[in-house]
């Protein structure tokens, strides 16, 4: 670790920390958004989600289906092409969904994304400052060889801690991008999502009310199963390749340095990360959209895994793995780096340590 670096983690609070990783979560919720759609939309539909309806709503007089000839309001609505109601790829669910739906559709579930990123990152990225220092000043003192698995630990750990925390932020996203409204006016928000998880289940006593309430930590499990090892692999990566470019600056580091170095590493680390775990995302996916709550409840990580490949083979558990990639990728680079970055210039602000 660079002694610029090590200063940073020493003085900062919690506070500031919390500070820099909700900005950095922030920012990048917005920019990559679109692509987490797209990535929904195609494990979705894969999972058997129908997409159909949407040419039935019409504006004025042109129909909001790509590819269909404008039709009076009196005419009777020709009949959607097949092709209309699938997606093709990324690109694919990106112009179906600005043509049939509207552009801001492609931020659908921007809301829950800030309400989960910020709480998220804020809890993630500082206690993974946190554990691990600990950890590394303990197995500096007392274990040396194990110094190099430090990142792999501390990195589930705290996004564990921060998966459990936010899960039902979680799940609401998922759903809000997965299904499209085919009525016109406001669509449902987090909270009256989560509430249409639990509608269908009646409970005639205290006991069975609250039972209910289990529904919304479905796929908790998947989550974790997905996001343990792409802790675990990102900041096992990502270290190395930081301490690499910020050791070739050494002790020079400028604010340009720092948003480089740790982009790049971010960038690099976030896309084989997410390209690896890509399975364990579409099985997070398919069970946080089943809407039989007797299923959900049933179903684990291992049997959605083995359904998805009886369904798909290997092209079904890689579903929607590049607009994942492309939205890994950059979204760790911009959390890492902005947050490093702005812990960079709190720490400018401290009184120099002697």
């Amino acid at each position: 670790m660079s002694p610029t670096q090590s200063n940073s983690d020493t003085q900062l609070s919690i506070g500031e920390r919390a500070f820099s990783a909700a900005g950095a979560a922030v920012l990048s919720a917005i920019i990559v958004n679109p692509l987490d759609v797209a990535k929904t939309r195609l494990q979705a539909q894969a999972a058997g989600v129908p997409y159909h309806g949407i040419c039935s709503i019409q504006t004025n007089t042109m129909l909001r289906c790509p590819g269909l000839h404008a039709v009076s309001g009196s005419d009777p609505a020709p009949p959607c092409p097949s092709e209309c109601n699938r997606y093709k790829g990324a690109l694919d669910v990106l112009y179906k969904v600005i043509r049939q739906e509207g552009f801001v559709r492609l931020w659908r579930g921007t809301n829950a994304s800030l309400a989960l990123a910020v709480p998220t990152v804020g809890i993630y990225m500082p206690c993974y400052d946190i554990f691990r220092n600990m950890m590394e000043e303990f197995t500096t003192r007392n274990a040396p060889n194990l110094t190099p698995y430090v990142p792999l630990v501390a990195g589930s750990t705290a996004r564990s801690l921060a998966c459990i925390s936010c899960y039902p932020v979680e799940l609401a996203r998922t759903r809000m991008q997965a299904f499209r409204e085919t009525q016109s006016g406001k669509p449902p928000g987090v909270w009256k999502t989560l509430l249409g998880v639990i509608h269908p289940v009646k409970g005639t006593s205290i006991l069975q009310s609250l039972h209910k309430y289990r529904l919304w930590w479905t796929g908790l499990g998947a989550q974790l199963s997905r996001d343990v090892p792409f802790s675990a692999i990102c900041w096992s990566t990502l270290e190395p390749v930081r301490k690499s470019i910020l050791g070739m600056v050494g002790d020079g580091a400028s604010a340009a340095t720092v948003l480089g170095a740790n982009f790049s590493a971010g960038f690099v680390a976030g896309t084989l990360a997410s390209a690896a775990t890509c399975p364990l995302d579409v099985a997070k996916t398919r069970r946080q959209i089943e809407k039989d709550p007797e299923r959900a409840l049933k179903m684990t990580t291992r049997t959605t895994l083995i359904e998805i490949w009886r369904d798909g083979g290997l092209r079904g558990l890689f579903t929607g793995v590049g607009p994942r990639v492309g939205r890994a990728g950059p979204s760790v680079g911009i959390v890492v780096s902005f947050y490093e970055v702005v812990k960079y210039a709190l720490h400018r602000r401290h009184p120099t340590s002697s």
